[in-house]
């Protein structure tokens, strides 16, 4: 999941499992899997190193979100 902002400056949390693709026409239009589409402020350039870091913390077992854990 990756936190975006929606052109009215609303936070959405999207599931970037369901991006088709990313156009810049010139505001950034996100289209779903779903058949739906979302525009946001963000690049798309921004959207990509998202998804990426997403991903990484996924394949290394991190959360993004997880801060210093204790074994008590």
């Amino acid at each position: 999941m990756i936190h975006l902002t929606r052109l009215n400056h609303t936070a959405v949390v999207l599931n970037c499992d369901l991006i088709e693709h990313v156009e810049t026409t010139p505001d950034t239009v996100i289209s779903l899997t779903t058949g739906q589409k979302l525009m946001v402020l963000e690049s798309a350039e921004e959207i990509i190193e998202r998804v990426v870091q997403f991903r990484r913390s996924i394949y290394s077992g991190e959360s993004l979100n997880s801060g210093p854990q204790s074994n008590g």
